[in-house]
């Protein structure tokens, strides 16, 4: 039989976190409630995505550097995240997050987790404040099915060996491409897409290993 070493990976925001970072970092110049509502319009598949998050990120300009490290703290895990990679560990396997959100805070908060990879957009810091820029190409969902691709070949996972898991609807493109999908507390748009569906903890996603194809 062939042994199966799975790779995860994860959407961060509302999947790997019970936040959406963006939300967190626009609470802090005022923008909150703006920021907010286009994140939602935007993980319901109603505005493209690159669009809102040019848009979002924006609204972000002038802030602190400083207060990207308070951001970091405020963050918690979704139930069952230290149980999924202590799990595929075991399993010889891999755990990795991809996110439209921002590597100055993936940065802080993934190392202690041992999370394996990490991508996300970098932001443009000038004179310690944010400019409300990208410093290069945005992270779309194609760049998400990218990742997940990347990796595999990385960690030599086939690819009917890889699991995504995603809440929104810019996670549906590397949810195409995996071996298995999983909607994670998501949108209905994400849940019809998706093979299985989870909320409440991300354990179970390592019941699936032993449906993943050998």
């Amino acid at each position: 039989m062939t042994k199966i070493s799975p790779l995860v990976v994860l959407d961060c925001d509302s999947t790997a976190i019970t936040q959406e970072v963006i939300d967190l970092i626009a609470a802090r110049v005022g923008k909150a409630a703006e920021v907010s509502a286009i994140t939602e319009a935007a993980m319901r598949g109603e505005y493209d995505f690159t669009e809102s998050l040019t848009a979002r990120i924006a609204m972000l300009a002038g802030l602190s550097t400083k207060s990207l490290r308070d951001v970091a703290r405020q963050i918690t895990f979704s139930a069952g995240f230290e149980k999924l990679i202590g799990l595929t560990h075991a399993a010889d396997g891999k755990v990795c997050v991809v996110s439209g959100g921002f590597m100055e805070i993936l940065d802080i908060i993934l190392p202690p987790k041992m999370v394996d990879r990490w991508h996300a957009n970098r932001l443009v810091v000038k004179d310690e404040q944010l400019t409300g820029q990208i410093l290069g190409n945005l992270v779309t969902a194609q760049t998400k099915a990218e990742m997940l691709a990347r990796w595999a070949t990385e960690f030599s996972i086939p690819m009917h060996h890889t699991i995504a898991v995603g809440d929104g609807a810019n996670d549906l493109e590397m949810m195409k491409v995996a071996g298995l999908s999983v909607a994670f507390n998501a949108k209905p748009v994400v849940q019809r897409a998706a093979d299985y569906s989870l909320s409440d903890s991300l354990g179970p996603v390592t019941e699936l290993f032993s449906r993943l194809k050998s």
